[in-house]
């Protein structure tokens, strides 16, 4: 029997107990709200309302956009290309706008200009040269001449909120005769790839992008309506962002019935060749004919000409629904013989894309692959090397192709965080291998192109958190890649469809951030997973997980594990038994949720076990020397 004093006693020890688990438990930070590093300007976005916790535009949210109307006019060889254009900018921001931002990309050949790699002869040109520029319908001088690919200029009148201003550039400049990106492909093939001046993104987290443009990184463009017509000569060509409004007027009526046809054909149809090209059989005979392309709510439009390249189009279904076929088109040089093939290898990726991972259907209306140098994604554009192996050509073209959902059809900034885009694209390339050629060879594949670089890589900026601004190479390709398909894995497919789709119609046509992303997953699969983005994405981390020891146990053996690199990457355990077989123990990154350095499993056998090994598959091991241990009698 407890007497009354005992259990006053003891009731207050119990209350002194619970108010210092209260104050314990208030001193620790809620998980998701505060445990990842948010920078101060993201801090700001979400008091400001722009953005939600739960990964959701808020009800403040605002992006502003562009009409371009636009005119192009070139004659290959001549390398020299004019334009003029209107843009009618809209500010739906809440803040008064006194001087636009403009990029001028093709400056980077400018000599003085900021770059990532030295520049020769035939890769320098004199820049870009504004002819004309008006606001409003008012000349007005331009003032940013020395600004290279990023340029103020001044506007009579601040720009308020929520009103819009019309300017009108003319302008000229010379392709490169070194062609990347863009230039000269050859003497009468050009690939026109920001080939005009835009207005540069104001957002409500950084405002300006005046990041410059240095040939290494990448882009980022508001989602904007383009109207432009292209001229060229006869007999030349022309492929482009959006929807073709003219075939009528610039093809003769033989391959206008063949393109015609292509959009409904599953099989390739050649709308012109080489020998027609040759014969001037293909174009409309005018001294010059004009290309009218139109496309809305895209965040750039590139253009690829040529007076040899032959013309092959089909079309393929990217839905079950009503929706119309996707026009699949490739232009190329009769030699590529890689690009005979072209239309099917990109038929078949924009359809497995749509249909398994993202599994979301392709947004736009056609896409077209163009030999060149490069490369490189546009919006409905690649432009891709040649290569011999037929199987790299087609690795190539579906990481290009898989550009279309990321960064295109969700605006990401790709020179800030570009693991948001090609890490997911070289995801989506894994997985489509795996069923191009199965999951051992595209393993293989994966390791040799994404994994094995980082890996014997030990330099410092090799292991610089992939949050990191501004830093591509590892951290934007192969580590984020990782990171994804180990959650794919821990969560199983069904969760991770489920995190992956919110964050994808919340934000498709917006401008999302890492921590949009984070949030988004979170809320959508109802887990915080902030154990392991922080690891993954905010950490200086590498993969390197060990053995640390092998011990008997109740039921079987208990095996400890040290995370020595710090990610928490998932990993095989191969069990060797006396006698007998071994069994591979998958274990997905849950194994670090509770410790992400270390982690105890279970093998539950009768059996004498002789070793254990650990094999990490395509999350490759930095050092192997601690992956085994021999267990005694």
């Amino acid at each position: 029997m407890m007497t009354r004093t005992g259990s006053d006693n003891r009731l207050r020890a119990i209350r002194r107990c619970a108010a210092l688990l209260m104050l314990l438990v208030a001193a620790v930070p809620a998980a998701g709200a505060q445990s990842l590093y948010m920078p101060r300007s993201v801090q700001k976005a979400f008091a400001k309302g722009t953005r939600t916790r739960d990964g959701r535009p808020g009800s403040a949210y605002w992006q502003n956009r562009g009409r371009y109307t636009m005119s192009l006019t070139t004659s290959p060889p001549n390398r020299n290309v004019s334009g003029s254009e209107r843009i009618m900018y809209v500010n739906n921001s809440p803040d008064t706008l006194r001087q636009l931002v403009m990029r001028i990309i093709a400056n980077i050949h400018k000599p003085g200009a900021q770059r990532t790699r030295s520049a020769g002869a035939d890769y320098l040109t004199s820049g870009v040269h504004i002819d004309a520029f008006t606001v409003n319908g008012k000349a007005q001088p331009w003032t940013g001449r020395d600004g290279f690919t990023v340029q103020g200029v001044g506007l009579p009148a601040p720009l308020l909120p929520h009103d819009s201003v019309a300017l009108t550039v003319d302008w000229h400049y010379d392709v490169s005769k070194q062609s990347g990106r863009e230039g000269a492909i050859d003497s009468t093939t050009f690939f026109l790839a920001y080939a005009y001046p835009r207005v540069s993104v104001y957002d409500d987290v950084n405002g300006w992008d005046v990041t410059p443009f240095d040939d290494g990184l990448e882009f980022y463009n508001d989602f904007n309506d383009y109207d432009v017509t292209v001229n060229v000569p006869a007999n030349f060509l022309v492929w482009g962002t959006g929807t073709l409004l003219n075939p009528g007027e610039v093809l003769q009526p033989a391959a206008l019935e063949r393109y015609q046809a292509s959009l409904t054909s599953a099989q390739a149809i050649t709308v012109a060749s080489a020998a027609e090209l040759r014969a001037k059989a293909v174009t409309a005979q005018h001294p010059m004919n004009a290309w009218h392309f139109r496309t809305s709510n895209v965040s750039d439009v590139t253009f690829a000409l040529s007076d040899h390249y032959v013309w092959d189009a089909g079309s393929v279904a990217v839905t079950d629904g009503a929706r119309p076929r996707v026009s699949v088109q490739a232009a190329y040089n009769d030699t590529a013989a890689d690009f005979r093939h072209m239309v099917g290898y990109a038929s078949h990726a924009l359809s497995w894309l749509s249909r398994n991972w993202p599994g979301v259907p392709y947004p736009y209306e056609k896409t077209t692959v163009v030999e060149g140098f490069a490369g490189m994604e546009y919006p409905m554009m690649v432009n891709d090397e040649s290569y011999a192996d037929t199987l790299f050509s087609r690795f190539v073209a579906e990481h290009e192709i898989a550009h279309s959902w990321f960064p295109f059809y969700m605006g990401i900034n790709e020179t800030r965080y570009g693991f948001m885009d090609e890490g997911w694209a070289t995801t989506l390339e894994y997985l489509i291998g795996q069923a191009d050629v199965g999951p051992t060879r595209a393993a293989t594949l994966f390791k040799q192109f994404r994994v094995a670089r980082w890996i014997a890589d030990p330099q410092p900026a090799s292991d610089l958190p992939i949050i990191t601004p501004n830093v591509g190479g590892n951290n934007a390709y192969g580590k984020p890649a990782l990171g994804y398909l180990a959650l794919k894995e821990m969560l199983g497919d069904a969760v991770f469809r489920k995190g992956l789709h919110a964050y994808m119609e919340r934000w498709n046509g917006k401008h999302p951030i890492p921590w949009d992303f984070f949030n988004a997953f979170n809320d959508a699969t109802g887990q915080n997973l902030d154990w392991f983005w922080k690891s993954w994405f905010f950490d200086n981390s590498y993969i390197d997980i060990g053995i640390a020891s092998v011990a008997r146990a109740r039921g079987g053996y208990r095996v400890t594990l040290d995370n020595i690199g710090g990610m928490p990457a998932p990993v095989d355990l191969v069990v060797t038994y006396s006698g007998g077989p071994a069994d591979t123990l998958r274990q997905t990154s849950a194994i670090w949720k509770a410790n992400h350095r270390r982690a105890v499993v279970g093998i539950s056998t009768r059996k004498r076990v002789e070793s254990v090994a650990l094999a990490g598959g395509i999350w490759m091991d930095a050092d192997s020397t601690n992956n085994r241990r021999t267990v005694g009698p």
